[in-house]
């Protein structure tokens, strides 16, 4: 039976897989960007990775996240009331 360091580990490495992975495609787009390519166009998500829906790029224009990436932001965003 795995412990609480066991799962806060597992969880803190996946944290840092989806940061690097992120990072990655960040880069490699501001490389396409230098290069001539789609200029910060994203059709998938800067957070997960999954695709952005078409409807939202095209309500959002420049929008990097999905739908869900950025309920999430904007709750770590607001102030936590006690």
């Amino acid at each position: 039976m795995t412990d609480v360091f066991d799962q806060a580990s597992d969880i803190e490495q996946l944290l840092r897989d989806q940061a690097i992975a992120r990072q990655r495609r960040e880069s490699e787009e501001r490389e396409r960007s230098r290069q001539g390519g789609a200029a910060s166009l994203r059709s998938e998500c800067a957070d997960c990775g999954d695709p952005i829906p078409e409807r939202r790029r095209q309500a959002i224009p420049g929008c990097s996240c999905c739908t869900e990436c950025e309920q999430a932001r904007e709750a770590r965003r607001r102030p936590a009331y006690r």
